[in-house]
Parts: structure tokens; C-alpha cells; sequence
């Protein structure tokens, strides 16, 4: 009895997510006829503002430790939690001379 063989395709997406798990469960090597050599970057960074902070060595070690725990560099965490505040709104009132 013959087997039939299965055609696997490559996912037509352009979600890292989806990309990660189809490669996670599939091997390259059974769509080598299918990849095509690229001349220029598929992904381009876009060029970002870097901010260097100073921080107490308790403080980068319990920010190491909530990086960790979400599997993600620290400046993930930073940069999150500096934008989740920016989008609240917060700090953007200036203070009267009054205020302080």
C-alpha cells in the first residue's frame, strides 16, 4: 500500500506569533524548494529615541527578576510601562508656580 505524502505549505502571514509556532513544530529542511533568497531586509527596526537611566542595584535586580518572570529583556519592561503611561496621560499637566 502506497503512502500518500502530504504537501505542507508555508503559512501566507505576516504575524511573528503565528510565524513562531509554525516553526516551532516544522523543520526547514521540508521547504527548502519553497525559499527564495532575499536581497534586502524582510524586517526593518524602525529608528526609536534611546534614553539611558540610572538605577540602584535593588532596582535593576527587581526589574531583572519581572523580566524573568515574563520571559523578556528588561527595556521590554521599561518601554512598556513608559507607554502605558504615556497613554494614560499622566505627567503631562505642567504645574503652576503655585503648585509647588
Amino acid at each position: 500500500m502506497e503512502k500518500t505524502i502530504i504537501r505542507r505549505k508555508l503559512p501566507n502571514t505576516d504575524s511573528i506569533e503565528e510565524l513562531a509556532r509554525f516553526w516551532d513544530t516544522h523543520d526547514l529542511t521540508d521547504f527548502e524548494g519553497d525559499l527564495v533568497e532575499v536581497g534586502e531586509p524582510v524586517f526593518m527596526r524602525t529608528k526609536g529615541t534611546s534614553l539611558s537611566i540610572d538605577l540602584q542595584p535593588v532596582e535593576a535586580q527587581r526589574l531583572t527578576k519581572i523580566a524573568r518572570s515574563k520571559g523578556v529583556k528588561e527595556t521590554s519592561v521599561v518601554r512598556q510601562w513608559v507607554v502605558e503611561r504615556l497613554r494614560q496621560g499622566k505627567g503631562t499637566k505642567r504645574r503652576s508656580s503655585r503648585e509647588s
